[in-house]
């Protein structure tokens, strides 16, 4: 079942839920969500809660899951909100979107055997990726939600016979654009300014740059290709 992008308006007649049960029900896959983080989304006009004669946010179950959507979008594919807000658009109209990963990608930890259950990868594959460094697991054994990506997409390659040992290149270049983009930090958080909105915004300038990094590699990679096969 494909990832489903909610409509904007509800009916009327549908339940509807306060910001601080939005939290509680986005908190076991996003520990780090705060109300700061769903008014800066409703600003940057990804998510329209309902507003009670009283002024009071409620939230409709659609908007809960537009809310899951934006936030798998930006933890999993590194995707700036200006990015996830075409794909909502096109997908609302009908289009097709490249890229769009089914909605059970997006889980905040994963213990080793629902990793390899979901991924398709044995214990030895999983091992393999972890000695090249693909996969990192937590001090507790646990996995990142990146990890499920990571292993599915080893999984997939794996199939055309390239092994973990082939992908150490991959873990070297992605340590090369986070050494890059980490020198960045400070001078984005001080442009941002103080407090929970500078955060919110430092954030996003570095989702924006991840994905412009993802991009440049994809161009690259293709292009390569094309070369070498004389097109």
């Amino acid at each position: 079942m494909g990832t489903a992008v909610p409509a904007r308006d509800a009916s009327r007649g549908e339940p509807v839920m306060s910001i601080g049960e939005v939290l509680s029900r986005l908190r076991p896959d996003f520990p780090d969500i705060t109300i700061s983080k769903l008014r800066f989304l409703e600003a940057e006009g990804l998510v329209e809660p309902l507003r009670a004669p009283s002024g009071y946010r409620k939230y409709t179950e659609a908007n809960v899951e537009r809310l899951r959507f934006v936030l798998t979008a930006q933890r999993d594919r590194y995707l700036p909100l200006r990015v996830i807000r075409e794909q909502i658009d096109a997908m609302e109209q009908g289009e097709r979107v490249v890229g769009v990963y089914r909605g059970d990608v997006g889980e905040s930890r994963l213990s080793r055997a629902h990793l390899a259950e979901r991924s398709g990868l044995d214990e030895e594959g999983l091992a393999d990726l972890e000695r090249f460094g693909l996969l990192v697991p937590a001090p507790n054994g646990d996995y990142g939600g990146e990890a499920l990506m990571v292993a599915r997409v080893a999984a997939q390659l794996r199939g055309y016979g390239i092994e973990a040992r082939h992908l150490r290149p991959y873990r070297t270049t992605a340590d090369r654009e986070v050494g890059l983009l980490a020198q960045l930090v400070p001078t984005i958080a001080r442009q941002s300014g103080s407090g929970s909105g500078g955060r919110l915004q430092a954030l996003e300038t570095v989702h924006e740059l991840a994905a412009l990094c993802a991009q440049l590699h994809g161009a690259l990679v293709r292009q390569g290709l094309r070369q070498a096969l004389g097109g």
